[in-house]
């Protein structure tokens, strides 16, 4: 296929569907209950909400919403020391824009704008650094966040403002990996899940051999798989073979994409610039160990945590809060006491409702009034 919407074939879905409902049948009588299937990035999250991929399939299988978005897992703690440096004297604060409106314990920083800190939306930390060359007399400090998939435009741009020697410019680093996140979900006690969709734009740089310990130690499937209604069918209907034949491999949906090694020129620059932190803090999940990232000596002029004095607060979710359960699977979105009262995307509370590939997010925006019909096969384009 070579155009976007032969990837939205309502045809080629439905047979799809159909494909995994005959799966299904003959895994329904083993489990005794729904199979538990969790997407790990939150781009597919708001694909499978988007499309009503959910709604297309048959009650025996569900999907698990994971923690792949990670505007939604910064916790206050982090977002409160952001705008502890956004308010430094004369600094200017650069930041994508969804995460302007992550709250902290007082604030967001669209909040703190509004107050008189300058804070400025940008597209990539290239933007940023041409902030700090057009502001030779300012601090510029770009808020570096994000899976594996934007480590490496942070770990070109470090490289790029150490070469250009580019003295202003600094990054306050909460960069975020997926695989130690994984092994703490699986490592969890009460798990529900029984297979991974794998995550297609994180696979994209680190590919898809370190996901081999899923398969391995844990005895669970996984296929890596794209953001289309197709790509996600497909995957799916590939893990659920796997455990209709009882097997537990790491299989490539997304082939077009993601290469089985990764990007070597990406791995490269990460590894240069970052190294692993002992432990980092996920709102909902709570710490996590070699989770996080810092830079490494080499780039500590470029460090807004040593060049600044960051206050490192913790703040504890809001008590009502159940975002670990619904990142767990022990409840859906709507099951939250929060979700769509005090919990909405124009006050986000809770972590899954943040941005719109959190999993609340997604739900409040394109399933809470859904009533639960029977599956579909419609494909919007």
């Amino acid at each position: 296929m070579k155009y976007v919407d032969e990837f939205r074939d309502p045809v080629k879905a439905r047979a799809l569907v159909r494909d995994i409902t005959q799966r299904l049948d003959g895994i329904a009588g083993r489990l005794q209950r729904p199979l538990q299937i969790m997407e790990v990035c939150g781009g597919h999250t708001h694909s499978i909400f988007r499309y009503g991929i959910h709604r297309m399939l048959p009650p025996t299988v569900e999907f698990v919403h994971g923690p792949g978005c990670p505007v939604c897992v910064l916790p206050m703690g982090r977002v409160d020391d952001a705008i502890a440096l956004a308010r430094q004297p004369n600094l200017i604060f650069a930041t994508f824009g969804d995460a302007m409106r992550v709250p902290g314990s007082r604030l967001s920083l669209l909040q703190a704008r509004a107050e008189g800190a300058d804070v400025r939306m940008v597209y990539s930390p290239l933007d940023a650094l041409q902030l700090a060359r057009d502001n030779p007399r300012r601090p510029v400090v770009f808020f570096g966040l994000g899976f594996e998939t934007t480590m490496p435009a942070t770990a070109m741009t470090l490289l790029q403002a150490r070469a250009d020697a580019v003295a202003n410019f600094s990054v306050f680093c909460n960069h975020i990996t997926i695989i130690p996140t994984l092994r703490a979900i699986l490592d969890e006690p009460d798990l529900q899940i029984d297979g991974f969709l794998g995550p297609g734009h994180v696979s994209m740089v680190i590919g898809i051999r370190c996901y081999d310990f899923i398969a391995r130690d844990y005895r669970r499937p996984i296929t890596v798989a794209g953001f289309e209604p197709l790509d996600l069918l497909q995957a799916l209907s590939m893990v659920v073979q796997q455990i209709a034949d009882n097997r537990c491999e790491v299989e490539n949906a997304y082939s077009r994409i993601v290469p089985e090694h990764g990007n070597p020129q990406a791995l490269a620059a990460m590894a240069t610039v970052f190294e692993p932190r002992e432990t980092f803090e996920w709102r909902g999940l709570g710490s996590i160990a070699h989770s996080g990232v810092r830079l490494r000596e080499d780039f500590a002029a470029f460090d807004a945590e040593r060049i600044f004095t960051v206050p490192h607060q913790r703040v504890a979710d809001p008590g009502d809060c159940q975002c670990a359960e619904v990142l767990k699977g022990l409840i859906r979105p709507p099951q939250c006491r929060l979700f769509g009262t005090a919990c909405t995307p124009q006050t986000p509370l809770g972590a899954l409702m943040v941005s719109s590939e959190g999993a609340c997010a997604a739900h409040y925006r394109y399933a809470r009034h859904a009533a639960p019909a029977a599956a579909s096969t419609q494909v919007p384009a």
